[in-house]
């Protein structure tokens, strides 16, 4: 295995929705273990501390929880990447999926400045492809996917120079998916790999063809790995749950074939809500499978005493 440098980032953000405590994540990560499990695969890890929103201005919530603070972070998020990307592979320790607004427009900017594609790798739930005018929440943590491929009704955020096309996003695990979205990506070339598409054919065979078109173009391919892509008996800690979700085998079976494809350059693992946690147990699952996609083989899994 080709050791590299992880930078882990700290990103408590929580106004993606109304439902508070995904804040607490990044601190759940580091007492789970993350640095040293990915010390122990043989890493160097450098924690760079939590980050924090640029200067903004609350203003009272109309139809959207947030935006202002959301905007702020997607400012500071995508510096950090764009630097992260630059020094190491960038984890980001979230923190609700709002955090990938940031982090996939400083990818996309790292990947512009070499000359090379963004692949987006979306493990959840969710398609997250809403905008601010077609979310029926009002929560911003269900429009990334939407921004970053140049989705209208985004003025306010920072602009998105270069959308990224839908042949280059993978959403693998979908199982909740708003009506408007699902019109919307009727009409994409996104990869949508639903729970029913894994029952009949198996995880490993979308993911091995997604993860062939990055190689073929040269891509950088960015994850984020969203807690409720997992079953909710085996990671509670996440207030979107959604029965029926990925089983702990198939979790790890994509993460280990992300890593032998040698195609990861930045990971977000997001929507981690400690206080809804079991004695810490699903902060651990996702320690466990940043570990997997950065080089632990499944004979290698510690065994675990919840």
């Amino acid at each position: 295995m080709t050791s590299q440098t992880c930078i882990l980032y700290g990103a408590p953000v929580d106004c993606g929705k109304r439902r508070r405590g995904c804040l607490m994540g990044p601190d759940a990560y580091r007492t789970a273990g993350l640095r040293e499990a990915l010390e122990g695969l043989g890493h160097e890890v450098e924690d760079r501390g939590n980050l924090s929103p640029r200067a903004f201005t609350p203003r009272p919530d109309d139809r959207l929880h947030a935006p202002q603070e959301t905007i702020a972070w997607t400012q500071s998020l995508a510096d950090a990447a764009t630097t992260g990307l630059r020094d190491g592979l960038p984890v980001f320790m979230g923190g609700d999926h709002a955090l990938a607004l940031g982090t996939m427009l400083g990818a996309q900017r790292h990947a512009d400045a070499l000359g090379r594609p963004l692949f987006i790798l979306w493990l959840d739930a969710h398609s997250d492809f809403h905008t601010p005018a077609t979310t029926d929440s009002g929560n911003l943590h269900g429009t990334p996917l939407g921004y970053i491929t140049g989705r209208p009704d985004f003025d306010a955020f920072p602009p998105i120079t270069r959308p990224i096309p839908g042949e280059n996003i993978a959403i693998i695990g979908l199982r909740s998916v708003d009506d408007a979205e699902r019109a919307a990506l009727q009409s994409t070339g996104i990869q949508r790999v639903d729970m029913r598409d894994i029952d009949e054919t198996g995880i490993a065979k979308p993911l091995a063809g997604f993860l062939a078109r990055v190689a073929a173009a040269n891509g950088l391919l960015h994850v984020s790995l969203d807690v409720d892509f997992l079953d909710p008996s085996i990671a509670p800690a996440v207030g979107t749950t959604v029965p029926g979700g990925a089983t702990i085998r198939e979790g790890h079976l994509v993460m280990e074939m992300v890593h032998d494809s040698g195609l990861m350059t930045s990971l977000d693992l997001v929507e981690l809500n400690p206080f809804l946690d079991e004695r810490g147990r699903t902060a651990q699952v996702m320690v466990d499978l940043a570990a997997s996609a950065l080089g632990r083989r499944v004979f290698d899994r510690p065994t675990r005493a919840y």
